[in-house]
């Protein structure tokens, strides 16, 4: 079979290929799995974001999972927060957001306030804000102005999907940051306007 024709197939129908050993193919079929949404299939990519060994394959699982939004994986996504790559746990708290269930919001927050990975700390402030749950609100408020530069950039971006005055306060004080990446993003979230 040639490189095309195994490309083909691929596209074709993806799953066969979640088991060949080449990790390459696997993860191109994990990406390709994101137009199925059968549960065997979810399952199975489920089953690689926990035991595949190579972390990219599992990286693309997770943001597959993510893609199919499916509440269903949210146990296996939350497990994949534990992993020992960077970039798996940050595709699986990115996926958690996609998902947008509030019953991860509490986890979400725990990973904002204090990962040892400001990667996983901003990836985990977005997913918050995506979900949009109320619950956010206090430790968002808080690490708008407490957190790392890269963390108070990212609440302003989450702040903006909730409402209130002590929110719009928190934006508009942002637009006078000490970090230019942070006011940068509350300029863009209040249309330009500082006070």
């Amino acid at each position: 079979m040639t490189e095309r024709d195994t490309l083909a197939s691929l596209v074709a129908d993806p799953r066969p290929f979640l088991d060949v050993p080449d990790p390459l193919l696997r993860r191109l079929a994990a990406s390709a799995c994101v137009n199925r949404g059968d549960d065997a299939t979810r399952e199975r990519l489920e089953g690689m974001l926990r035991d595949d060994p190579v972390a990219a394959v599992r990286r693309e699982c997770a943001e597959t999972l993510g893609s199919l939004a499916a509440a269903a994986s949210l146990g296996a996504l939350v497990a994949a927060i534990d992993d020992p790559e960077v970039g798996v746990r940050e595709a699986a708290v990115t996926a958690l957001g996609e998902i947008a269930d509030p019953v991860v919001v509490p986890r979400l927050l725990e990973l904002a306030a204090g990962d040892d990975d400001v990667l996983i700390r901003e990836a985990a402030v977005a997913a918050a804000g995506a979900v949009g749950d109320e619950a956010a609100l206090p430790t968002l408020l808080e690490l708008v102005t407490s957190g790392p530069p890269q963390v108070r950039r990212r609440c302003v971006v989450a702040l903006s999907v909730f409402d209130g005055p002590d929110v719009e306060e928190a934006i508009q004080a942002a637009t006078g940051d000490r970090n230019p990446m942070v006011r940068e993003a509350a300029l863009m979230v209040t249309g330009g306007r500082s006070e």
